[in-house]
């Protein structure tokens, strides 16, 4: 195999380390999210929004500068004095949700958009009071109460479209029906899906909803998965098939043997993850914070310093205050501040509900950068469900299930493919499965324990190599490029021969083709021996492979590629494959059903399909390119709006408080709808 180097330099990320899962309940959840700055809730802002609209209505027909704008007058004895109460009314409740979050960013020692705005508000209302009780000028109660409506309502809008990813997820909750039906005592009784256990025997009937995780102990029927994991097409489920909670029964009935419910099923897991992938901070976010930040600080250094220029040039402290006010409230960063987060909560709810559970913010970012991705063979390619094709004996002691059955037994303690692909044959033969004694598993290698009083071991080709012996000949009826051979040996003898066959999954092939044409290269990475390798590799259109190689040595493997400059993704099981999943730029685990919790892997694909590979890249992409949008657009905004406020086109233009208030909700409008627009592609 040729591997050809990239040029670049290696990129790498530090993994997140393992989250602990909340296991909290998942019904009750309010609606109600709580902002982080403020310690309000949603409803909260829309309910100060529509009182301080009602209080701004008086305010502007008492305004001076309105009644000269539209031409009318309303004044009485004591008028301003109404109007003084009625501005710190919505200074005091309006405004108070932004004075609060002016504390908290304060004791924090983190000045940002709160600041600006608590700042801007208090200036104004204050200089008001000021003109109230005879300081010449012109209040500014008007501007204040529109800029504290719009603030309070753009606060709300903002909010809203936050909620909604979070919303999106939250609904897979309502996915689980409220009544179950299960098998005690021989009848079939409904109970509440709290007092569900696992172990019990649920009964599913036609069009139901799955209740919880489980195994199918009788029926047949298809199952509706695509709200878990992006799959439209339903899918087979007959005995011993797992199913999901959440998840919609079709035309058949179905026996469940509950295997996990509550916090430990997998809708709840999912909502962990996502929530805690959400929580975690990416390097795009860490900018945008930093761009914040700097950008409150430079806003207050802009305003003072308009407030100084403009009082020296003019000796007008109202139009210098005015000036001051309107470059804090159209500089706050508001649009800045939820550039990313949007698009992260959109993202990862997105993500969850297509089958690509992100598990690291910052290597999800990555995926754009990659230039190689290297596949385990077994179970991610192929299905993984070797069937045995052969069994050949040795020597004239033992036949064709003599071999089957030495071998099931000492594999019988196995979890791999090829164990169960021998116990499955062991099965159909209708034959005994022997006791075996002092199993060992040899990671990479095969099997071995004692059976009948003797020494057995079921193994790969890799048995001979680490015992420095001669591999036996292969009979030439072994196709080597399509089967995978396990020598049995008793006593140190060989005695037969067992092959298998895998078959490559739907999907493969479209998945290494599409990743061609994003110029990124594909290897394929195994522990089967050169030719089956070769054959594999050569069927998809790989550019490579990597053959014989044990689970302790895919680390280095991945390494060696990182060392040419390649920016790597590993898939593979997430068992076998974690330490090379951890060294990967991005290490992604497939699994289904209950099968999430690869705790090494960046993003876990739900699906097992090697498309989702194409999928996750592809929406990686997406993503950043909104990120870089919204940035964009954010940064822009202030670029172009701040000297406005400051008034650079004075006389010609003046930016009022309350326009620049509008500007700067409208901007934040204009990113959280960009946001929105982020779709995943489907296979």
């Amino acid at each position: 195999m040729a591997l050809v180097p990239v040029g670049g330099t290696s990129a790498s990320h530090e993994h997140t380390p393992e989250h602990e899962h909340s296991g909290h309940s998942q019904h009750g959840h309010d609606d109600e999210n709580f902002d982080k700055h403020e310690g309000h809730n949603t409803g909260d802002f829309l309910t100060r929004f529509w009182i301080s609209l009602v209080i701004t209505i008086p305010i502007l027909l008492l305004s001076h500068m309105i009644q000269q704008w539209l031409g009318f007058s309303l004044a009485f004895n004591g008028d301003k004095y109404v109007l003084l109460a009625l501005g710190t009314v919505i200074y005091c409740y309006g405004g108070l949700p932004f004075l609060k979050g002016m504390i908290g960013e304060v004791k924090a020692k983190a000045i940002g958009m709160m600041t600006l705005v608590a700042i801007a508000i208090s200036v104004a209302y204050v200089y008001s009071v000021a003109v109230v009780f005879g300081l010449q000028g012109m209040d500014f109660f008007w501007e204040l109460a529109t800029l504290i409506d719009i603030m309070l309502l753009g606060h709300w809008l903002e909010m809203r479209s936050q909620m909604a990813a979070s919303r999106a997820l939250q609904s897979l909750v309502a996915l689980l029906p409220n009544d179950v039906t299960v098998e005690r005592g021989g009848e079939a009784v409904k109970i509440k899906l709290e007092d569900l256990q696992s172990g019990e025997t649920a009964i599913i009937k036609p069009g139901e909803k799955i209740p919880a995780d489980g195994l199918v102990l009788d029926g047949l029927s298809y199952i509706n998965e695509s709200m878990l994991t992006g799959e439209s097409v339903p899918v087979k489920k007959e005995k011993d098939g797992k199913v999901i909670a959440g998840s919609i029964n079709g035309d058949g009935a179905l026996k469940v043997k509950v295997t996990a419910v509550g916090k430990d099923s997998y809708l709840n897991r999912v909502i962990n993850l996502v929530q805690e992938a959400q929580a975690t901070k990416s390097n795009t976010q860490n900018l945008a914070d930093k761009v914040a930040k700097w950008l409150t600080f430079i806003a207050i250094a802009v305003g003072i310093g308009t407030f100084a220029y403009w009082y020296a040039t003019s000796g007008d402290i109202a139009f210098a205050l005015e000036r001051m006010v309107t470059v804090m409230v159209t500089a706050c960063p508001h649009a800045l501040g939820v550039a990313i987060p949007l698009v992260v909560a959109i993202s990862t709810t997105l993500s969850a509900t297509n089958g690509l559970l992100i598990r690291n913010r910052t290597a999800f970012e990555t995926t754009r950068k990659l230039s190689t991705v290297i596949f385990d063979k077994t179970g991610t390619l192929t299905k993984g469900s070797h069937a045995v094709e052969k069994v050949i004996p040795l020597t004239d002691e033992y036949n064709a299930d003599g071999v089957i059955q030495y071998a099931a037994a000492v594999q019988q303690n196995s979890e791999h493919h090829i164990a169960k692909g021998i116990m499955a044959t062991l099965k159909e033969k209708s034959l005994a499965l022997w006791k075996s004694e002092n199993f060992s598993y040899m990671q990479g290698i095969g099997v071995k324990g004692v059976v009948n009083g003797k020494n057995v071991v079921a193994g790969g080709p890799n048995y001979f190599t680490e015992n420095h012996l001669s591999l036996p000949e292969i009979p030439t009826e072994i196709n080597q490029e399509a089967e995978t051979v396990n020598f049995v040996l008793i006593d140190d003898r060989v005695i037969g021969l067992i092959t298998l066959a895998d078959s490559i999954r739907e999907g493969s092939a479209q998945a290494i083709e599409e990743l061609k044409k994003m110029g990124i290269k594909s290897f394929l990475l195994t522990g089967d021996n050169d030719r089956i390798a070769a054959a594999v590799a050569g069927k998809l259109g790989m550019d490579g492979y990597l053959a014989n190689v044990l689970p302790h040595n895919k680390q280095e493997k991945v390494k060696e590629f990182q060392d040419k400059g390649e920016v790597v993704a590993m898939t593979g099981d997430g068992v076998n494959d974690a330490p090379a999943l951890a060294q990967a730029d991005v290490g992604i685990a497939v699994g289904s059903g209950t099968d999430v919790a690869a705790e090494t892997a960046d993003i876990i694909l739900v699906d097992s399909d090697p498309r989702d590979v194409v999928k996750l890249i592809d929406f990686g992409k997406l993503t950043y390119k909104k990120m870089v949008q919204n940035l964009i657009w954010a940064v822009g905004y202030n670029v172009v709006a701040i000297p406005l406020a400051a008034g650079v086109l004075y006389p010609n233009f003046v930016l009022s408080p309350a326009m620049g208030a509008v500007l700067m909700s409208v901007s934040t409008i204009v990113v959280a709808i960009n946001a929105s627009f982020l779709k995943i592609k489907n296979k």
